[in-house]
């Protein structure tokens, strides 16, 4: 079942959600809250103003019917759900919630943080030691002296950088361009959600894409922080994995169309590679018997890097908010962000 919340007797917000979180702030505003089976969305999605989607494809044939929709709107994010193009022949706009301000980067980063000490400190067979009243074992690793790679050094890379920076690591990073202004006396810097960040603190090595292959040999640890694009679409193959040392860790909490599975898979079985932590993967909801998953170095969450109490908090706020603009007619928009 989806939820479908009506603001205003005359005005109709559409929620296409999987999860629906805490929404204490928005509930505040809603006179009416209608269930509708996911099944249903296409018969029902041309009586409402607003389409809010988590983790629902709006598709051509879905947006083709919404014929008083004046905008959908990501809970996050990534518009990997939207066609864009559609909504845009159909005079809709698109929009996403800057995980900058939302605490969705913040979230994301501890994720990474948790999935790397979890995979460190080998965290299947610290289970299968308690379960086994077994003592002192396994030997696990430690962050200290680790060269970390983050490719994407956007909201997420940057709020993982600082994160990490006090366990003594070596943190070298990629970007798709860096800036050509915005100098501090330390260096080049980048402004997010008011705060200046320089990348000369953050990071000891700046590269670009032409470089990951360079930085992989040098990382004993890569985390992918990319969104999916055709540029980066199984970028994470074999040669890049070929590429990395032997026994280093590989996070993904970007997009899971970035890794190329077959490459993971098989380099996993050959122990060059040294574990995997991912929260995103290439088809979701993920096959729990995929052979993938019972490697003892395998760590996967269920696409929950970004839903946090905080977070949920701060997005429905800004939903609300929206939806109250969009009623009174005001344009343009506080707090998302247009893509089309």
């Amino acid at each position: 079942m989806r939820k479908i919340f009506h603001v205003y007797p005359s005005f109709n917000l559409i929620f296409v959600l999987t999860r629906i979180g805490t929404f204490t702030s928005l509930s505040e505003k809603i006179r009416k809250v209608d269930d509708i089976p996911l099944e249903n969305v296409a018969a029902v999605v041309g009586d409402y103003d607003i389409c809010l989607v988590k983790n629902f494809k709006m598709n051509s044939h879905v947006i083709s019917r919404a014929r008083k929709m004046k905008l959908i709107m990501q809970f996050g994010v990534g518009l990997d759900g939207v066609d864009v193009d559609a909504a845009t022949r159909h005079g809709i706009k698109v929009a996403r919630i800057p995980s900058n301000k939302t605490g969705n980067a913040v979230s994301c980063a501890e994720m990474v943080v948790y999935l790397i000490l979890a995979l460190l400190r080998k965290q299947h067979e610290m289970k299968i030691a308690v379960e086994h009243k077994r003592l002192g074992e396994p030997v696990g690793d430690s962050l200290l002296g680790k060269t970390v790679l983050i490719m994407g050094l956007g909201n997420i890379g940057i709020h993982l950088a600082k994160r990490l920076r006090p366990f003594d690591v070596k943190l070298i990073a990629t970007k798709r361009s860096w800036p050509t202004h915005m100098h501090d006396s330390r260096g080049l810097c980048i402004e997010i959600n008011g705060t200046n960040y320089n990348y000369d603190d953050l990071v000891d090595e700046r590269g670009s894409h032409d470089d990951i292959l360079k930085f992989a040999s040098k990382a004993d640890i890569v985390v992918c922080c990319l969104s999916l694009t055709a540029e980066t679409i199984g970028i994470v193959n074999n040669n890049f994995i070929s590429a990395m040392r032997k026994g280093a860790l590989l996070i993904n909490i970007g997009r899971g169309g970035v890794l190329d599975y077959e490459a993971v898979f098989n380099n996993l079985k050959l122990g060059h590679l040294g574990g995997l932590g991912i929260d995103v993967a290439w088809t979701e909801p993920f096959d729990p018997l995929h052979p993938i998953l019972q490697f003892p170095n395998v760590i996967m969450t269920p696409h929950v890097a970004g839903v946090t109490e905080s977070s949920f908090r701060y997005m429905a706020k800004v939903v609300g908010d929206v939806a109250l603009q969009l009623h009174a007619g005001k344009m343009p928009f506080i707090g998302i962000e247009i893509v089309n």
